[in-house]
């Protein structure tokens, strides 16, 4: 049985889609099998992943709709060894076809359950706001990752995501629970980051992974060139912190 796991945030550009990607990459470096689902209308996890979007001959919008199904619509990334549920810019036309539909908020969850045995792990990239599309993600997942930088906004906004996931634990999944807060693009040398990291290991405890990743370029460059930063530049800070953040997920996976 596969552990699904989202990685959400509502603020955007808080590193989302670099997490999913390169935790995608570290955990099948670990031997995982992995299944990344892009369910962002940028589809830019998608492109991460070495694929064309605008070559898709399906995608997740059709599987929200019911159209096609997960094992006609992945694809497989060669560079990051990892397969894809891919998406482009008609996944934005989901949120408004789907409310009509019955069961609106788990269409994600029926769908995956179809190849959950063929998977150890499958990562849902939300798109930065608490919409349609991340209620199915929230809904379909054991668990959220929260990829957070250590700036005092970032504390403004994480309240309002842990109330929408306890509300969501409450009323539609009582299998979500936040599995951790990732801190990303950190900066040793500013006193704020400092701070709020104290914050966060004072207010959420063990639920604060031990790994750090660091604000780096080659992750952030890695994407122009369709590939993970693991494996664009593996000697890289960035990639090996993904690499010890995948390491650890296995671990607390393993220790629940």
């Amino acid at each position: 049985m596969a552990k699904i796991f989202c990685i959400a945030n509502q603020k955007g550009g808080v590193g989302k889609t670099t997490t999913t990607v390169n935790l995608a990459a570290g955990l099948a470096q670990l031997n995982q099998r992995v299944l990344l689902v892009d369910l962002d209308p940028q589809g830019n996890a998608t492109m991460g992943a070495g694929i064309n979007k605008a070559e898709l001959k399906s995608s997740i919008y059709e599987v929200l709709l019911g159209m096609a199904d997960v094992k006609t619509a992945r694809v497989s990334s060669e560079v990051g060894k990892f397969d894809v549920l891919p998406a482009n810019r008609e996944l934005a036309g989901a949120e408004v076809e789907m409310v009509e539909l019955d069961n609106r908020e788990k269409r994600l969850k029926d769908a995956l359950a179809a190849v959950d045995a063929e998977y150890d792990f499958m990562l849902i990239d939300c798109p930065p706001a608490l919409s349609m599309l991340t209620l199915n993600g929230l809904c379909a997942a054991h668990g959220v990752i929260i990829p957070m930088q250590c700036e005092y906004y970032a504390l403004e906004g994480l309240s309002d995501l842990v109330n929408t996931i306890k509300k969501v634990h409450a009323k539609l999944n009582p299998d979500l629970k936040i599995i951790g807060l990732l801190r990303v693009m950190f900066d040793p040398r500013m006193t704020l980051s400092q701070q709020v990291s104290s914050q966060l290991e004072q207010h959420f405890g063990d639920k604060v992974f031990k790994t750090i990743i660091p604000r780096n370029v080659r992750l952030a460059e890695a994407p122009s060139y369709g590939m993970p930063g693991i494996n664009f530049d593996p000697a890289s800070k960035g990639a090996q912190a993904y690499l010890a953040f995948g390491a650890e997920m296995v671990e607390r996976i393993k220790a629940v």
